[in-house]
């Protein structure tokens, strides 16, 4: 007899075996349809998923935070990139012009003259020229009416006006008081309201004869405080001086006045050139005092320097660099009777000079300055070959067209500022001889820098055109 499951029972089992296992199949297929479909289901969702998840992240999940602000940030900030683009690209110069009073408000009068009138009539000769140059002018008023001083310093700001000035008259109740008088707020130095008084002083002095009162620094007037830009205000003469009431109400004094305060504005805006020059320093009190006016100003100058005073000095010379100065080499030991002796011993001369200032400061100097200028009674049989040899080596120097004459023993600082000022005679281009080691020329620095308001002050560097004597003057 066999024994175990007959072939029914085998065949039945078998059949239960098959359906389990299809079962389990259909199982496991289900399943893995299911985690694929939640799985792509997620990757639909995502991206509406994850902005409400950035809005409900805590505070400790900051960069989806910081990533928003970014971006509010960048959409604030364009309108105030959008004008500085447009102040960079801007190449005319917009200029606004104020004519005083107006309206109910007269100003000072004298019989029937009143300000007003001659404000208003100056201000538009001054808009008519400057238009002729190619500013844009706007006025802050054109005909006889009021403006408040708020309006029209609202006005220059809103614009973004380049800079402004005010036209008034004067009035004294001393009769013989004359002259004219310009006005800035000295307490704001970020903007460069002084130079632009100084100039519209100077120029309208040159322009009509008038007597330079004073330029003060001290106004508090809403339209030189409030404006934005650079401002000032002329009074142009005294309604209440016979002789200068005749004047301010001429047509032909009024056109140059107006000549004058445009010539100001042109020169601040395009200045003339002027190279300040200090020979024969460093010296510890005197070059120290120098360096402190011209960075309070910042202003950049030439410094042709001593050897022997380098060595001296070290630190002084090591300032003159770190301040931005340019350094030329004057000689080592300015002793003309052994500099001129020869090519050689000038070459000689030039080169302990230049090795010192080059250890001392770092800096390996090009330019150079003859001690007594290029042709002097020491060099007179030499000066070409020495000239001839050191632009061979690559050096190059410069003598000057201007000078405070302050290598003169004795010199009175007012004398060397009316050297200084005479001998410019108006030109385009200045190098002004000045030295460091003079106490006299420190004494007077401030005054001699104000008096030159229609040029700016540049350092030489090797692009510079020199200004070489010819025979036994300057020229250039």
């Amino acid at each position: 007899m066999y024994e175990g499951q007959s072939f029914g029972q085998r065949y039945s089992e078998y059949c239960e075996q098959k359906k389990g296992s299809r079962r389990r199949l259909r199982r496991v297929t289900v399943a893995a349809v299911l985690i694929v479909g939640v799985a792509i289901l997620a990757l639909v969702l995502s991206d509406q998923v994850l902005p409400i998840e950035v809005w409900a992240t805590s505070e400790k999940e900051a960069p989806q935070v910081i990533e928003l602000d970014l971006r509010e940030k960048t959409v604030e900030q364009t309108p105030q990139e959008t004008v500085a683009e447009v102040k960079e690209i801007r190449t005319t110069p917009v200029v606004f012009i104020d004519a005083g009073h107006g309206g109910n408000d007269g100003g000072c009068f004298a019989g029937d003259i009143v300000e007003k009138n001659i404000n208003l009539s100056i201000a538009e000769l001054v808009q008519g020229k400057l238009e002729e140059l190619g500013y844009e002018v706007i006025m802050s008023r054109s005909t006889d009416t009021y403006v408040a001083k708020e309006d029209r310093v609202r006005n220059a700001n809103d614009r973004n006006a380049d800079i402004y000035v005010s036209i008034h008259q004067n009035f004294s109740d001393v009769k013989g008081v004359n002259g004219m008088e310009v006005w800035y707020d000295g307490t704001d130095m970020q903007r460069d309201s002084k130079r632009l008084a100084l100039l519209v002083s100077q120029q309208t002095a040159r322009s009509t004869g008038a007597v330079e009162r004073e330029v003060r620094g001290d106004a508090d007037f809403h339209v030189t405080g409030s404006t934005q830009m650079p401002a000032c205000l002329i009074e142009t003469g005294f309604l209440s001086n016979k002789e200068e009431r005749a004047k301010l109400t001429s047509q032909e004094y009024q056109e140059k006045l107006a000549s004058g305060i445009v010539q100001g504005i042109e020169y601040y805006f395009h200045p003339k050139t002027m190279y300040l020059t200090f020979d024969d320093g460093p010296s510890e009190q005197n070059t120290s005092r120098v360096l402190d006016i011209l960075k309070e100003r910042n202003i950049k100058a030439t410094f042709f320097l001593v050897g022997e005073n380098v060595e001296r000095y070290p630190e002084i010379a090591r300032r003159i660099v770190a301040e931005g100065h340019t350094i030329g080499i004057h000689c080592y030991n300015h002793d003309y009777q052994n500099l001129y002796q020869s090519v050689e011993s000038f070459v000689d001369d030039f080169e302990h000079a230049r090795r010192v200032v080059c250890e001392v400061t770092g800096v390996d100097a090009v330019l150079f300055r003859f001690p007594g200028g290029s042709i002097n009674s020491y060099n007179d049989n030499v000066y070409a070959e020495i000239i001839e040899e050191m632009t061979k080596r690559g050096y190059i120097y410069y003598d000057w067209n201007a000078s405070l004459e302050d290598a003169v023993a004795g010199a009175e600082p007012t004398q060397l500022l009316a050297n200084g000022v005479e001998t410019t005679l108006g030109r385009k281009k200045v190098i002004l001889l000045a030295h460091d080691v003079v106490y006299n020329t420190g004494e007077i620095l401030e005054d001699l820098l104000d008096k030159f308001p229609e040029y700016e002050m540049r350092p030489l560097n090797e692009q510079i055109e020199p200004i070489h004597f010819k025979g036994s003057s300057a020229v250039g």
